[in-house]
């Protein structure tokens, strides 16, 4: 074992211990199940992992990758694809899944969007995900910060598409119409889980609020693509999966993502079970069937896993599908 191995592996132990999550320190323990063959991934080793996670270090770039303990970082930062996540690496929320840390903010990074729009034009991404934290703190829930960060990207990168992924901005008055006029190509909100297992695993959030949020976006620009994703595995009956499609598609969502829940730590959700991929398959084909422009359910499917791939499935998907209302008036 090299010593870079052993200080990633402290790093990693910090990071999913009491001092990460003090509000979840007091909880019993929920062991963590050993994971199926089909979700196993290798330890990254590729040269181009390094020099991104280099590149993250000197721009002085937090991103949910690591923040978040992803399973994709190797393959994704092997291809210089990373999701960027602004406004700090403190959340302001304790969700029960999730592996960022809790706590009190510092206050927000003014240079920050400049340098995430240097690090996308150094990279030389065709495609870029902007996340963050929850910022119940600021008035705006940092929606100005979205938009300056959204702004600095199409001024250092004008190529790059981009899609944002945000907190549900919760009684933040205007916030989201401050983040839609800066014309983000994908506005990404997570329902995360089914309305049911809300108080357990997203205790701060409200199922609706987060529904109603995604559908304004299709009203204040229908150019926007929208998308959402949920975890499976935290215990969901299938029929309620469903009905989240259902409402999903109410509000004219693009893309949905269905992913296996995986527990960051002994203080987090436990694994209810490891869904199989041919539960997975019959999810994707279930919700292709109720009209989404494009589907990823796998067991390793995350919100921006694939993403610049999948933007080029959805923006011909949405083509494809204007073609044939043409074709059918006629035109």
């Amino acid at each position: 074992m090299t010593s870079t191995t052993r200080i990633e592996i402290d790093h990693r132990k910090t990071l999913t211990g009491a001092d990460r999550h003090p509000e979840k320190a007091h909880r019993p323990d929920n062991p963590i199940q050993r994971k199926p063959s089909w979700i196993r991934v290798k330890a990254p080793t590729h040269p181009i992992y390094h020099e991104t996670r280099k590149l993250m270090r000197d721009s002085k770039l937090v991103t949910v990758c690591e923040e978040a303990a992803c399973p994709n970082i190797g393959e994704c930062w092997s291809q210089r694809h990373a999701t960027m996540m602004i406004m700090g690496e403190t959340c302001t929320r304790a969700c029960s899944f999730c592996n960022v840390a809790t706590g009190i903010p510092k206050p927000l990074d003014a240079d920050e969007p400049r340098r995430v729009g240097e690090a996308v034009a150094t990279l030389g991404l065709r495609h870029v995900v902007i996340t963050s934290v929850d910022r119940d703190d600021l008035k705006d829930g940092g929606a100005e910060h979205f938009a300056q960060t959204i702004r600095a990207i199409r001024a250092s990168a004008p190529e790059t598409t981009i899609e944002i992924l945000t907190p549900d901005f919760l009684r933040k008055d205007g916030a989201l119409e401050v983040v839609v006029a800066a014309r983000p190509d994908v506005f990404n909100h997570n329902l995360e889980t089914v309305p049911g297992l809300y108080p357990t695993i997203r205790p701060g959030a409200r199922y609706y609020h987060s529904l109603r949020l995604l559908d304004r976006v299709k009203q204040l620009d229908p150019s926007i693509f929208t998308k959402s994703g949920i975890m499976v595995g935290l215990s969901e009956e299938r029929i309620a999966v469903l009905q989240v499609m259902d409402d999903l598609r109410s509000a004219d969502v693009d893309f949905l993502t269905i992913g296996q829940y995986l527990q960051p730590s002994v203080k987090h959700a436990a694994v209810d079970r490891f869904v199989t991929p041919d539960e997975f398959e019959d999810y994707a084909k279930t919700a292709r069937g109720k009209g989404f422009l494009l589907v990823s359910a796998t067991p390793l499917t995350r919100s921006s896993y694939h993403a610049d791939r999948d933007f080029a499935a959805l923006r011909d998907a949405r083509e494809v599908k204007l073609r044939g209302r043409r074709l059918a008036a006629g035109d």
